[in-house]
C-alpha cells in the first residue's frame, strides 16, 4: 500500500501572513515539554475525503497544532514517510506530531493503547489511552491520557457506554494527568462541554477526517476550545500516580 500523494500541496504558515487561525493557539508557546490540548486532530485515511497531508494541512490552518499519526496498516517505510511530511507541515505553525504506537518513526512522542507496552519507551511525550478508573490507576511515566468515548461514536464501538461530560468529569478528578477527551466529538458544544468538564483539550477524528472544509471546522473547534478553557478549571486529582 503506498502513501497517498500530496507533494505540494503543505499550507505553511507563512502563507497565513503569520497570524494565529482564529481559536488556535500561539504556536511559541507549543515547546517540547508541552502537553496536548485544544483541538488534538486523529488520522484515518481511510475516512478522508481528500489525501491524508492535504486533509492535516487544512486543519492546521484552521488553528490544530497536535496531530496523531495512526495508519498502523501502513509499513514502518511509508509510515515513517508520512510522518516526516506531517511534522513538515506541522513545524510551520509550530505544532507538534505524535506516533500512535511505541515506534516514535524518528520522532520523540508517541500515544500508547491501553494495553500496554508498560512501563512506556523512553522518549520525550507519552500519552495513553483510557476507558476507566482502572486503567487510570496503571499510569505509571505517563505525560497525558485520552478518556473515551465520551459521546457514541462510530470510531470507537466496544468500549463500553459513553462517558457523557459527567463521567468524564469523574474520571478527571482521578487522573494524575491531563486528559484529552475522546469519541464522538463533532461540534463546538461537545467541545465547550468537555473542556468544562476539565479536559485539557479534545481529540477528534471524524468530525475532521470527513469535513468537506477542514479548515473551517477545526476553527469552529479551536475556538470553542479556546473559549471554554479561559472558564474551566480542572477539577483537582484525588489519585497520584507511581513515578519510575
Amino acid at each position: 500500500m503506498t502513501v497517498p500523494p500530496s507533494i505540494g500541496f503543505a499550507i505553511r504558515f507563512a502563507d497565513l501572513g503569520g497570524k494565529r487561525p482564529l481559536g488556535g493557539p500561539d504556536p511559541s508557546k507549543i515547546s517540547g515539554d508541552a502537553v496536548p490540548s485544544g483541538v488534538v486532530l486523529l488520522t484515518d485515511r481511510r475516512v478522508a475525503r481528500r489525501p491524508l497531508a492535504e486533509v492535516v494541512a487544512a486543519a492546521v490552518a484552521g488553528g490544530v497544532r497536535w496531530v496523531v499519526l495512526r495508519e498502523k496498516d501502513l509499513s514502518r517505510a511509508e509510515r515513517a514517510a508520512l510522518a516526516a511530511e506531517l511534522r513538515a507541515i506541522l513545524a510551520d505553525a509550530g505544532g507538534r506530531l505524535i506516533v500512535a504506537g511505541p515506534d516514535p518513526l524518528d520522532g520523540d512522542a508517541v500515544h500508547l493503547p491501553a494495553a500496554g507496552p508498560y512501563p512506556p519507551p523512553a522518549v520525550r511525550l507519552v500519552g495513553r489511552s483510557c476507558h476507566d478508573a482502572a486503567e487510570l490507576a496503571r499510569l505509571t511515566t505517563e505525560d497525558y491520557v485520552t478518556l473515551s468515548p465520551v459521546y457514541p461514536t462510530r470510531t470507537k464501538p466496544g468500549y463500553g457506554p459513553p462517558l457523557h461530560p459527567a463521567g468524564l468529569r469523574e474520571l478527571i478528578a482521578t487522573s494524575p494527568v491531563p486528559v484529552l477527551a475522546l469519541g464522538g466529538i463533532e461540534t463546538p458544544q461537545q467541545v465547550r462541554e468537555c473542556v468544562e468538564a476539565g479536559a485539557a483539550g479534545v481529540a477528534v477524528l471524524g468530525a475532521l477526517m470527513r469535513a468537506g472544509d477542514p479548515t473551517e471546522v477545526a476553527s469552529g473547534l479551536t475556538e470553542a476550545a479556546g473559549r471554554a478553557g479561559h472558564g474551566a478549571a480542572r477539577p483537582a486529582p484525588t489519585a497520584t500516580r507511581e513515578v519510575r
